[in-house]
């Protein structure tokens, strides 16, 4: 045996010429390319399947399958709005303001008042007839909800509006049309 082989005592401490391959650890894997490959697709395929439920419901409420119900809520009574006047009130949740403008005697519009631009709050101009948005200058029709000027693309959300016993009640947000 060659002199470079032996240890300190002159015994061969292993037959082998590399002494790092037989250092294992108990439970431990070998991990190659394959491996690790088999392994990434099998997380990633994990990761896929788990997103399904988060993905379906995206769907269900993009496409508007399940129709939304809301509670209707008291607005205003008429008599207390004058024909060009506004009110702001919470609907469909307490933290969602809306605005109600009376157009005519038994005309009425409401809308989510958050611009659909950046989510700034949109104002009631009476001496314009037109929803304003102050932050980048978008106007929106008070009849249609539409954006009229400025950087806004999409309509104002309506809030679908019932008058019964001279009140006015909030009953539904109307879905977004393209």
């Amino acid at each position: 045996m060659d002199r470079e082989q032996r240890g300190k005592n002159g015994s061969i401490p292993f037959s082998e010429d590399n002494y790092t391959h037989n250092i294992e650890k108990a439970g431990e894997r070998k991990l190659d390319r394959r491996s690790f490959m088999k392994m990434m697709v099998g997380a990633a395929g994990v990761f896929a399947v788990s997103t399904l439920p988060w993905g379906t419901i995206a769907f269900n409420e993009l496409t508007g399958i399940k129709k939304k119900t809301y509670d209707p809520k008291k607005i205003a009574d008429a008599a207390s709005l004058n024909v060009g006047d506004a009110i702001e009130f919470a609907y469909p949740g307490e933290h969602d303001s809306a605005l109600l403008v009376r157009l005519g005697e038994n005309e009425y519009k409401a809308y989510q008042n958050a611009c659909t631009h950046l989510k700034c709050p949109v104002f009631w101009s009476k001496e314009d007839g037109e929803l304003l948005c102050p932050c980048h200058h978008g106007i929106f029709d008070v009849h249609t909800g539409k954006p009229t000027a400025g950087p806004p693309k999409r309509p104002l959300p309506e809030i679908l509006l019932k008058t019964d016993s001279g009140a006015v009640f909030a009953t539904g947000v109307k879905r977004y049309e393209t």
